[in-house]
């Protein structure tokens, strides 16, 4: 599902990543771990699209990303990739169902179509009785699977996640990372995530380990 080839990244003098290949196929769990500064969420952000390699090439789903124009890459990563970071980003004046909304409305989805779909993943993802409540109301574990639901909402092929447990709890933490394996084995999603936590990344599938710009392992 995921191509990336000889990725470099430097900001100013500073070279980030030093041509990383990285290769992840569809309904994987793939974490990425390694000290601060090894390159691990620049190398996520880039392969997300939200940033750009200085050289190298990223493959999603068949669509080189580093050849598309500024809006049709806008328009690949809303229907194509969904993201959580280890800030929710929820939007405090909005409730959890609107907020789940917001990727739907963008991709031009009819309201009552993403309503519906937005209230099926909160219920699925136990948050039924939540759907009315906005962000401040929520606990840390229940505001990241709004953004989990958020992610969900346009069927993206792959879900990006940085740091997604960094500023949860322990015990919400186990629930997301039991929600990331119950989404993988009921919906076949697949995941790459950027973590420092250690439970989290031996439940996936593979780990990489970045060091200095590179993946050593």
């Amino acid at each position: 599902m995921i191509q990336g080839k000889g990725i470099i990244k430097s900001y100013e003098d500073l070279q980030v990543l030093k041509g990383v290949d990285i290769n992840i196929t569809k309904g994987e769990i793939v974490s990425i771990i390694g000290k601060s500064g090894a390159g691990k969420s620049t190398l996520l952000h880039i392969i997300g699209t939200l940033d750009h390699p200085d050289a190298g090439s990223i493959i999603i789903n068949g669509v080189d990303t580093t050849q598309l124009s500024k809006k049709d890459l806008a328009k690949f990563r809303n229907d194509t990739i969904g993201f959580v970071f280890q800030f929710h980003h929820l939007l405090n004046e909005f409730t959890a169902l609107e907020n789940v909304t917001i990727p739907a409305h963008i991709q031009g989805t009819n309201a009552s179509v993403a309503d519906k779909k937005a209230k099926e993943l909160l219920d699925y993802l136990g948050l039924g009785s939540r759907m009315q409540h906005k962000p401040q109301e929520l606990s840390g574990g229940e505001q990241q699977r709004v953004a989990v639901a958020r992610a969900l909402i346009n069927d993206p092929a792959v879900i990006f996640a940085d740091e997604p447990t960094g500023n949860l709890d322990a015990s919400s933490s186990d629930d997301l990372h039991n929600l990331f394996k119950k989404l993988q084995s009921e919906m076949g999603q697949t995941f790459l995530i950027v973590t420092h936590n250690e439970e989290l990344a031996n439940l996936s599938d593979r780990t990489l380990t970045m060091q200095d710009g590179r993946i050593i392992s």
